[in-house]
This record gives C-alpha cells, structure tokens and sequence, in this order.
C-alpha cells in the first residue's frame, strides 16, 4: 500500500455526514497531508493563469475561490487538534508548516500573472451581470490582492516576504509559549493553607493533584476554574497573592518562555509591512475592513465608556476597602484582593454566593438550555450522535437539524481542561458551509471551552460566567450552522462576527429561559425564584471592574498598533505609560498584559480587540427589540436568521444590521446594561 494510501487525508471519509476519521489520523499524517495540499493548490494557481480563455468572473475569481479544498480538510483538522490536544511534536509540525504555508500564500498574493487577470475582471466585468453575492467576492478578492502586496515593485515584495515569515513564526512562537507556561505553573498546597475554600473547590485541586501524581496535596493551576475560585474564597491572602502573580506574569520572566522580545519584534514588522502597503499604522490596515473603519472611531467608542467605566470602578473600590477596614485589615486593596472582596460584597449586600448557583447549572443541562434557545429562536434541533467519531472522549458530538429534519450540520461540544489544551474558549470548525454550483456543503462546527470540570462525586457544575460563555461560544456556533452562502471566501469584520456570540449571552440569564434548564443537579427542582431575583439584583455587581480591566486591554492594544515608528520598546513599560495615560488605578490590572495577550499577538485580533465591547452596543440594541415585545418573537428571530447569521460577510456588515433592526444601533441600551448611566425607576 502507498503512503498515499494510508494517509486518511487523501481518500474520502467513509463516515457519518464525512466528518474527520479522527481514530485513523495520525500525528504522521500530517506534515505530509499539509505539503501535498500546498502542491495541489499550487497547481490549481497555475492553471488559472495558464487558462487561454479570456479571464472571466467564473474562470478567474470563482475559480480562484474554489481552489484549495484538500489543504482546507487538512488544516482545519490540524489547527483544531494543535489548539485542543497539542503536542511537541504538534508544535514542531505547526513551526515547519507555519513557515512554508507564509511562503505559499506570497507566492500566490504576489504573483503578478495571477493578479493580472483578477485586475483585468475586476476592470471590465459588467456588475449588473453579478448577483450581491458574485460582487462582493469579487472586492473582497481583488483587495485581498492589493492589501497584501500585490501592486509592490520587486524589492518591496521580497521585503513583504520576509516580514511575512517572519511574523509567522513569531506569532505561532507567542501563542505556544503562552499555553506552555499556562500548563507547566502550579501551586501545591497542603492542609492547613485551604482556609475560607468550600468542599467543591477543594476536591477539585484534590482530583488535579491526583491527575498529577501529588495524592494528599491541592493543586491549584491558571485554569480560570481553578484560580478564579480560589481568588474568590481564600482568606490566605499571600497565597491570593502568588497565583494572580502567577497569572499575570505568564511570559514575563526571562526565560525560554519570555514574549516580549517578541512583542517588540511583531509590532515593528507591523508597523514596516502597514508602511510598504501604504498605510501609516497597523490599525489602519487592519480597521478598513471592519466596521469602525479608523482606529479613531475604534478610540471614540472606548474613550467614551472608559471614564464612565472607571468612576463605577473607584466606587466599587470604596466599598471595597471599607470592608477590609471595617475588619481592621490595615493594609489597602491590591489586585490580588479585588476578587476576594468583590466576592464577599456581593453575598453581603445581594445574598449571593457563586456556590449556590453552581448546583443548578450541571453542564449538561445548560447545554440543552442553550439548545432550546436556538430550537425556540430558530426550529433547528440538536440530536445526540454516537456513531460519529471523535478526536477525544469526553466531546460531545450532535447532529443539527432544520424543523423538518433536514441535515443542516454537525457540533462538537469539548468544554473542560486538559493537558495539551489552549487557555480559553472559542467556536471553530473542521468543515465550512457553502453552495458553489448548488452542491451544499454543510458545517461541522467545535465549540471549545475551558469550564469547571466534574469531581469524583459530582457532574461538572459550571459559574454564572461559564454558562454565559457556553451561550456565547454558541452564538458563534450558530453563525457558522446557519450560513446561507454560496462562497466561504468573505469579508467578516471582526466587529461584527462577536454580535451573533454576545447577544445569546443575553438569554442565558432571562428568568423564564432559567426557569426551564436551570435544574438542581440532585433534586431535579427548577431554580426558585429567590435566586433568580438576587442575580438580577446582583447584574451590576463589579461592572466597573470588568468594564475597566476590558476597556484597558482595548486601548492597549489600540495603543499597540497605531505607532508609526519602529523602534526597541519595553512592552511592560510601554502598557504602563498607556495605563497612566488613561488613569486606570492601580488595584486593576489590564484583562491582558502584553506578554500573554494572545488576541492581538497571535490570534487574529491586532488592533481588533475593541470589537467586543463594538459588538456589545449591537447586541444590547439587538436583544433589547426582543425584550421589548418577546424573548422568542418569530419575526425578529427569521430576520436574524436571515440577515445576522445567512448574509454576513455577503452584504455591508452595517446595512445587514439595519435591515434586521429597521434602524442604526443606539448606544444607550448598552449603557445602561452595564451601569454606565442612571438606571431608571
């Protein structure tokens, strides 16, 4: 049998709905899966510049969209393993590969054969002749071409080159050592350091020692399920100390594991490769795309909410440190207290402990409650399948069906720690929908998190903020099942694509949505209303800190990628002049400090990080239209079907939004959502 043969990637996936054969992959089938794909799509390059016919829209742009299918199959694979399941020899792949895939993509961006022809389309098609859909992958493609290069002289490419490797590298280098100081930083505790901590997080560092071969010990890690409850409920505050330290100096060290060489190193080639393009800033390439346009709409906005946002933090600070008076604590709040105190103010005033919810939310029921949102919004369903494969035992994998059966797609649900795992949670996929030539492709769709896993005695039971992130992580899962387009070849800006995430996030909390998924994981019983009350009671609860330590990390990032000039910077001295800048007070650390700030260092989000809070105005306005008649009006879910999940990325991002809501957004929604005005009555 040839190698060829052997490798599941160059044969058809005889299983359900062709999902990937993950039992057969191999971690050796990879590099050589990725270089043939590379080869493949190099030939169907040349044949589009070696086609005599005269380029046309189907020869030139539809076929330069259809190319690269096999190279699809077999990154979207290897991308989502190296983020759920990585390895070093999965790093090693992904460092080789990384490189060579940044030179194939400038052989073909700067090859001026090829760009001749999309020109010559892009010149003489008549558009009256293209559907919405046709026009707007032909701009898209044509000024793929010009963003990346395509009108440089020689000398310039070959600079564009080399920045462009170069900046592959480093970014796939940042995004590694982040998880590997995530994974290799613990603190080992004993006995007598458990004070103020509940049974549940104790057996929880309980069972991680013990995956760690340290029986009798406690674990703690920077898990966000294990450092967040710790934070919260530890009275030791020395021990409070050290892991948020540990937190917040990930990469910051001085060691193999140290980012900020390059930090230093990606933000100047930015700043070169944003002048050979003709821009004055990185964020002003990368913002002309999205729906802010410039980096000083991007500023307007947060600029706008910073001081609001502030004055509530300092407010909340006050209170704060009242209380550690008031207990003759004698020593002033620091960072690695906010938490602490924020913890023990809420079930002060609100009568509220995280650990009373948690009963209530057992993963697998939000799960489904998330699932009812989209059947009541929408009509599809999710069916259990356990005859498709999977790449790790604990996912979870559903099929997705119209309200007539009709296939629609397939889900996989990976929500816990592990080993090998990146921090975070994200929705991704390992196949795309589309529907070239009418032949329907359907999606195959991951959400991944990083929520509280279960115990020895008890199912995964997950915080208010886990379940808003599993609602989140869906929204985008919808986006992705839900598409109604022929070409996946789409400008989808960044400010928008957190709108279908966000606005889900706003029933997972609604007082009838809880009352039908929000069940007691022992007694069965729905959640009484006395809890439903205080959470909404508690909903502004903190705001000015989470508002603030987001807004910090926005402007950093802003403050990042507007520079014009290269130069040797220290990024911590860099993001603390931006700090004092913007007065954030001290007992805050930014959501992000630099060296571990993967959004914008290695994950797609460079001087994007803002579009979050961007989408948030959206998507209070949005939810506030279903609010205001009802939490499942059918008119407004077909018309967010249609125009937020099937059209995005075919149309301009703001006139899909108008035509959903009759009207531009209003910021106020969003404002008072927060606390950032006075609320009325």
């Amino acid at each position: 049998m040839s190698c060829s043969n052997q490798n599941p990637f160059y044969g058809e996936w005889e299983t359900p709905f062709q999902a990937p054969p993950f039992a057969e992959i191999k971690t050796e089938h990879y590099l050589p899966a990725l270089k043939h794909g590379l080869e493949l799509e190099s030939t169907e390059i040349a044949a589009i510049i070696n086609n005599p016919a005269k380029p046309d829209f189907a020869n030139t742009i539809e076929a330069y969209e259809a190319r690269g299918r096999f190279l699809d199959r077999v990154e979207n694979v290897f991308w989502n393993i190296t983020g759920t399941d990585a390895t070093d020899e999965l790093d090693g792949i992904d460092t080789e590969y990384s490189q060579l895939k940044a030179s194939h993509l400038d052989d073909i961006l700067l090859n001026d054969q090829l760009f001749q022809r999309i020109e010559q389309v892009y010149q003489e098609v008549d558009r009256n002749n293209l559907t919405v859909e046709q026009a707007s992958l032909l701009e898209k493609i044509y000024g793929d071409f010009v963003r990346n290069g395509a009108r440089l002289g020689k000398t310039e490419k070959q600079e564009l080159r080399k920045i462009n490797e170069r900046l592959a590298i480093l970014t796939l280098e940042f995004s590694q050592n982040v998880r590997r100081a995530n994974q290799t930083w613990e603190m080992v505790l004993e006995n007598s350091d458990l004070a103020g901590l509940n049974d549940r997080i104790i057996k929880a560092a309980a069972k991680t020692a013990k995956e760690l071969d340290k029986p009798g010990k406690f674990v703690f890690t920077l898990d966000k399920p294990s450092w967040i409850p710790f934070l919260q409920n530890s009275t030791r505050r020395d021990l409070r100390e050290k892991i948020y330290k540990g937190y917040i100096n990930r990469c910051n060290h001085d060691d193999d594991l140290d980012n900020k060489a390059r930090i230093n190193e990606i933000v100047n080639l930015r700043i070169r490769k944003a002048h050979l393009l003709g821009y004055e800033t990185w964020a002003d390439y990368i913002l002309e795309r999205s729906m802010a346009k410039t980096p000083e709409q991007a500023y307007n906005l947060v600029n706008r909410l910073w001081q609001p946002a502030l004055a509530r933090a300092k407010r909340e600070l006050a209170e704060y440190q009242a209380l550690i008076d008031a207990e003759e604590g004698k020593f002033k709040l620091q960072s690695w207290d906010w938490w602490y105190y924020a913890e023990q103010v809420r079930q002060a005033n609100y009568d509220l402990e995280e650990d009373d919810l948690r009963p209530y939310f057992a993963v697998d029921k939000v799960i489904q409650g998330a699932f009812d949102v989209a059947n009541k919004l929408y009509g599809i369903t999710f069916t259990p399948r356990n005859d498709i494969p999977k790449y790790y035992p604990e996912v979870k994998v559903f099929e997705v069906r119209e309200a007539d059966g009709t296939h629609l797609g397939l889900f996989y649900a990976d929500y816990h720690p592990r080993s090998g795992k990146s921090v975070g949670a994200w929705s991704s996929g390992f196949r795309s929908q589309s529907n070239r030539n009418g032949n329907w492709v359907t999606p195959v769709v991951i959400n991944v998190g990083n929520f509280t896993a279960a115990t020895d005695d008890a199912p995964a039971l997950l915080s208010i903020g886990e379940v808003e992130t599993l609602f989140h992580e869906l929204g985008h899962g919808l986006h992705s099942l839900l598409r109604n387009r022929v070409y996946t070849d789409q400008i989808m800006p960044r400010d928008f694509v957190e709108l279908p995430s966000q606005v889900m996030e706003n029933w997972a909390t609604e007082p009838a949505v809880l009352k039908e998924y929000a069940h007691h994981y022992q007694t069965g019983e729905p959640i009484p209303d006395e809890l439903i009350d205080k959470l909404a009671a508690a909903r502004l609860h903190n705001q000015g800190f989470a508002i603030t330590e987001y807004l910090a990390a926005a402007i950093m990032d802003l403050d990042w990628h507007t520079l014009t000039e290269v130069a040797e910077r220290d990024p911590i001295a860099f993001e603390n002049r931006t700090f004092d800048r913007i007065g954030l007070m001290p007992e805050i650390i930014s959501r992000y400090r630099s060296p571990y700030y993967k959004h914008v260092f290695s994950g797609g989000y460079s001087a994007g990080y803002y579009s979050y809070i961007w989408a948030q105005v959206l998507d209070a306005d949005a939810f506030k239209a279903f609010k205001d008649t009802d939490l499942f009006n059918q008119e407004l879910a077909a018309k967010m079907r249609k125009y937020i999940l099937g059209l995005s990325g075919t149309y301009d991002a703001a006139e899909i939004y108008r035509q959903f809501r009759g009207r531009d957004p209003e910021i106020e929604p969003l404002l008072r959502k927060r606390g950032l005005v006075e609320q009325e009555g």
